[in-house]
């Protein structure tokens, strides 16, 4: 099973690396100390299962997993126990809480193992909805080899495109293969709500409500964009204004 190591503390990769010795069906193929290498050497080396720390420097663990073309399996390795419950939504074959034992470690390892043999057309994919963890406060686009870190204050607004969402920025416009569904209920609801079945939009955007004709309204944004709002969608904005 060809491993890759994923984690900005070069004493973390080096226990891995022999922990990882001590197995003999596993073999190390690479190390990264970062998201954005990790991103790239993932998509070009395609491990068979990588070791993930969560929080790392310019991409975190949830963050690399989203950009990935194609996912192995998983077994996040990190310090903060509070992101359990997100890594197990994606999935993971198991979340070890440094610092750990190998016999710890040898077990999580046996279990990616199994499902290897239970399933080895599998072993790709550990789920095909990531979820953004609640503190973060960007959207991770990737473009080919370029990786767009884009603000929630950059944000204008989101809009349905077939099997695709466009994100309007104030850096201009990204298309991201996605559901305005995933984005309804990952991007904070404190921030942005769904206006209508084709578009989303920051609340701080808002500029006024215009009542249009037979009880239709639509929204001015801060840009002057204007935007419809759906029947279903505008009891929920009310209140939301405190109308």
């Amino acid at each position: 099973m060809k491993v890759l190591l994923v984690d900005d503390e070069a004493l973390a990769r080096s226990l891995l690396r022999n922990f990882c010795e001590r197995i003999p069906s596993l073999e190390v193929i690479g190390e990264c100390e970062n998201g954005y290498d990790a991103v790239k050497m993932i998509d070009d080396k395609k491990p068979d299962l990588i070791f993930l720390d969560v929080q790392m420097p310019k991409l975190s663990g949830f963050e690399v997993l989203e950009l990935l073309n194609q996912r192995p399996q998983v077994i996040f390795c990190t310090a903060f126990d509070e992101y359990a419950v997100k890594a197990f939504e994606e999935e993971a074959v198991d979340y070890l809480l440094k610092p750990f034992l190998f016999e710890r470690f040898e077990k999580a390892v046996n279990r990616a193992i199994e499902n290897s043999k239970i399933a080895a057309s599998e072993v790709g994919s550990i789920g095909q909805q990531a979820v953004y963890p609640e503190d973060t406060s960007r959207i991770v686009i990737k473009d080919g080899e370029k990786i767009n870190l884009i603000p929630f204050a950059d944000v204008i607004y989101l809009e349905a495109y077939d099997d695709y969402v466009k994100i309007h920025t104030t850096q201009g416009r990204f298309v991201k293969k996605q559901t305005m569904s995933y984005y309804e209920k990952s991007l904070p609801s404190h921030l942005f709500i769904r206006i209508h079945r084709s578009y989303i939009i920051p609340i701080n955007r808002i500029q006024r409500i215009e009542n249009m004709e037979k009880g239709k309204y639509q929204v001015v944004l801060t840009t002057d964009i204007r935007l419809p709002i759906s029947r279903s969608s505008f009891p929920h904005l009310k209140e939301l204004l405190g109308w």
